[in-house]
């Protein structure tokens, strides 16, 4: 495997080109390789060097903080025409304040989407567009992953039994969840609430917690230790994420 560090990723030696790679990848070289229609999903490629490489229909969507192409910095005109900004760059906040902007932009954000997703009808609500979750089926999973990262194991809760986790995750036994569950949109915009009223004391609370609060470690269920910054970090990043999937889906059905 070429999992190591600073290990020399030769593509003359891959035995698949199809293969899925996870795992620890820091500082490793990919050296004449060929990545055409490679996907690249959840990954870290700060600090990333390419040279001499081809660049032909390339589709890149997340944070730039610093983009260099042919010598020349890029970030601010790929920022500026980004229609997620500036929320985009929200998701990462490194104190209580900044925590509790970016949680009250979100659900600034996504109480136009719902209002938006209102106007559907019940069946509407409950279709899939290309194979994707419907839009009740993408709010249940917000429910779960605020469970997971925030709920349990910051908020000493329980998971909702009509969370969804994401499909790598579940065949893991998540306690509480009820795979059988059909729950009415409503009844899913009632769990939610609940949970971002919970997240929201929270945040409120950061301010009179001890300083090193955000750096303390706890444990996520199939995540292992993680510290409470990575906690909020992921929170904001399913919410935001999902809001474009839900946008991009519910432009379809209208």
């Amino acid at each position: 495997m070429w999992w190591s560090d600073g290990l020399v990723c030769d593509a003359r030696a891959m035995a698949s080109p199809a293969e899925e790679f996870e795992g620890d990848l820091t500082e490793s070289v990919f050296w004449g390789a060929d990545l055409s229609r490679a996907v690249f999903r959840d990954v870290d490629l700060s600090g990333v060097a390419m040279r001499n490489v081809r660049l032909a229909d390339v589709d890149i969507d997340g944070s730039v903080e610093r983009l260099v192409i042919n010598g020349v910095d890029v970030t601010d005109y790929v920022n500026a025409h980004d229609p997620w900004q500036p929320l985009r760059g929200m998701l990462t906040p490194t104190t209580a304040g900044a925590m509790r902007a970016t949680a009250v932009e979100l659900e600034r954000s996504w109480a136009s989407t719902i209002e938006q997703a209102r106007h559907l009808t019940n069946a509407q609500q409950h279709e899939s567009v290309g194979g994707e979750w419907s839009f009740v089926q993408t709010l249940r999973h917000l429910v779960f992953a605020i469970d997971k990262w925030f709920t349990v194991p910051l908020d000493g809760g329980s998971f909702h039994p009509i969370g969804i986790p994401n499909t790598g995750s579940a065949d893991f036994p998540w306690p509480g969840l009820d795979p059988t569950s059909d729950p009415s949109i409503d009844e899913v915009l009632a769990a939610r609430a609940d949970r971002i009223g919970r997240f929201h004391t929270y945040l409120d609370a950061l301010d009179a917690r001890d300083a090193a609060g955000l750096s303390r470690q706890v444990e996520v269920m199939e995540n292992g230790t993680v510290t409470v910054t990575d906690c909020m970090h992921t929170v904001f990043e399913e919410e935001f994420e999902h809001r474009r999937y839900a946008m991009r889906d519910l432009a379809a059905l209208a």
